[in-house]
């Protein structure tokens, strides 16, 4: 055999043992091998589940209901929405860590459980890096709130009163270590703002003390404001997307006068550890035509949520600077969830 035929032959060698390599690591983020897609012929041939660790009739339960409708309908097979609420996500995501990776369990979840639990609760049964990215559904910005009687217009006045009257102003939460919590935590740390933290047991509560002014400030979800806001019952200060909404235009980011200061809820979808790359990305690419939709553009707006519909590539680096984001606010603040 000459010289050049012995080096072609190890060429290919090594790049066929390179592509073995990558199937024992990262594999789904690989392109689909021919074994996969012969597989996908058969998928699905039964329901599949969809699981929400939340209660129902929050957004984190409306949103992945409205696109597991229309994905049954592409897929010829029903997607069931299962309710697993508790522990801020972990009991569902415990649960749906052990399932079969055969793409008929999937896990539609907000950053608790994908990006903030794993560095705010000292050990839980699951490992969200290692679960298999499939799409984001949809954003929704949080939004600085406060009650009438604050006299602030604006995120910086806001900062100056509070420092002028350290710790009487209180902020509410939805509890400890929620994206309201976590995000007033890095407003805090980002402004010197000083302000006590009040947490809730949820969104309403929360809302509640605020429109009564029990609290005076609250890092909230804007679709779940935007009533009051109407209203004249609170005052919005700023949002905290990377950028204005064409809803609230006048309203500016906190990120035009504290750069890198982004706080979204998200909602993505997930599937089990070592499922199967082709079977992420045709559920990916499925998602994002559904999300494209004029009906789920509207109904996601209705709910004060923009669609997204990004990759699984996408999604991975998303949840990873997600991750350390908030575990930097976790450690810089001592956040604890007692």
């Amino acid at each position: 055999m000459t010289k050049s035929k012995h080096s072609s032959t190890r060429r290919h060698i090594i790049q066929g043992m390179g592509a073995l390599a990558t199937m024992g690591g990262a594999t789904w983020l690989s392109s689909p091998n021919s074994a996969h897609a012969q597989g996908l012929a058969q998928w699905p041939n039964k329901p599949i589940h969809m699981i929400v660790p939340n209660p129902a009739g929050g957004a984190a339960d409306v949103l992945p209901r409205l696109i597991a409708d229309a994905l049954g309908q592409k897929l010829g097979q029903p997607v069931i929405v299962e309710n697993r609420p508790g522990a801020a996500g972990n009991i569902a995501a415990e649960w749906f860590n052990g399932t079969e990776p055969d793409g008929y369990t999937l896990l539609a979840a907000p950053p608790p459980t994908l990006s903030i639990n794993v560095s705010l609760y000292p050990k839980i049964n699951y490992d969200p890096a290692k679960f298999v990215p499939i799409t984001i559904l949809a954003t929704v910005s949080n939004a600085l709130l406060v009650h009438p009687s604050v006299n602030a217009q604006s995120a910086q006045e806001l900062v100056e009163l509070s420092k002028a009257n350290p710790d009487k102003l209180a902020y509410a939460s939805q509890g400890n270590g929620s994206t309201s919590h976590l995000t007033a935590e890095l407003f805090k740390q980002k402004t010197g703002a000083s302000m006590i933290h009040v947490p809730y047991k949820g969104d309403a509560p929360a809302i509640a003390d605020l429109l009564a002014g029990h609290v005076q400030v609250m890092f909230g979800n804007l679709s779940a404001a935007s009533a009051h806001l109407k209203s004249g019952k609170l005052k919005l200060l700023a949002v905290t997307s990377p950028k204005r909404l064409p809803a609230f235009a006048q309203t500016p980011a906190l990120n035009e006068t504290i750069p890198g200061f982004v706080s979204v809820t998200w909602f993505a979808v997930v599937a089990p550890p070592k499922t199967p790359s082709v079977i992420a990305h045709h559920l990916s690419k499925t998602i994002a035509d559904i999300l494209k939709t004029p009906e789920i553009n509207k109904r996601f707006a209705e709910l004060g949520a923009e669609t997204v519909g990004n990759t699984p590539e996408e999604l991975a680096q998303w949840m990873r600077e997600d991750t350390q984001r908030w575990r930097d606010v976790i450690r810089s603040g001592n956040v604890t969830i007692d």
